[in-house]
């Protein structure tokens, strides 16, 4: 390769950034989240198409629903995960979503309260780990950050 060419070759990629482990936790709890909204959703219309349900019809929207609630949670983790600046926002409505979810399942009783009580944590631990200072930073976000 001559020195011309060595000049106008692209320079190599930088190696990545590591994120720090809140960040990354925060990434498995939402992603966590999404799957089990996705697997939610493919029983809800698993069961709606096979099972025998009061209203098929509102089985199976309601399964697609889940399906398509799922792609916000599994893409912002997919975002934090990266050290997306953009996927802040939507984890954050994610647990802000799921808040009066956890309130409504505690409501019922019975066995909901643990799946209440786990989403609550989850849900307030995420936003614990997004608004920390050293997870903005690595996102980009903040005071020292260029707009």
């Amino acid at each position: 390769m001559s020195k011309k060419q060595q000049q106008n070759a692209p320079a190599p990629a930088s190696e990545p950034t590591v994120l720090p482990r809140r960040l990354t936790a925060a990434a498995a709890l939402t992603a966590l989240e999404g799957l089990a909204l996705a697997g939610l959703g493919v029983s809800m219309l698993f069961f709606g198409i096979a099972g025998d349900p009061d209203s098929p019809r509102q089985a199976e929207t309601g399964g697609i629903t889940l399906l398509a609630l799922a792609a916000l949670p599994l893409l912002a983790a997919r975002g934090l995960r990266l050290g997306r600046r953009w996927s802040r926002g939507p984890a954050l409505i994610t647990q802000l979503m799921a808040l009066p979810v956890a309130w409504t399942l505690y409501s019922t009783g019975g066995a909901m309260t643990a799946a209440a009580v786990a989403l609550a944590v989850a849900a307030v631990a995420v936003v614990a780990l997004l608004v920390n200072p050293t997870a903005t930073e690595a996102l980009g976000i903040g005071a020292g950050s260029p707009s």
